[in-house]
């Protein structure tokens, strides 16, 4: 899954995925995510060799919540400007 980051915002046509332990540290849902989601659906995920069920019974990164938290109050936060600047226009 070395290469996540350059499919990082691409679908792909077919996918083949080593979930294997990457190593230069662990597998994350994070990882497993990017990489699950760059395919068009389950028929065309290919999957290298069997992974650990445990992995998906894993909490989230903290800091992964924490950004995703801070991202969801700017996402609010431009919401409601956007709506303040249309209203304005008007």
């Amino acid at each position: 899954m070395h290469s996540q980051t350059i499919a990082l915002g691409q679908t792909l046509p077919h996918v083949i995925i080593d979930v294997a332990s990457p190593p230069t540290g662990r597998l994350t849902l994070f990882n497993l995510y990017v990489a699950l989601s760059r395919s068009t659906g389950r028929k065309t995920i290919q999957l290298l060799r069997d992974f650990d069920d445990e992995l998906f019974k894993t909490a989230h990164d903290p800091q992964l919540l924490q950004e995703d938290d801070r991202l969801e109050r700017l996402n609010s936060i431009t919401k409601e400007w956007y709506k303040r600047v249309v209203a304005e226009q008007r």
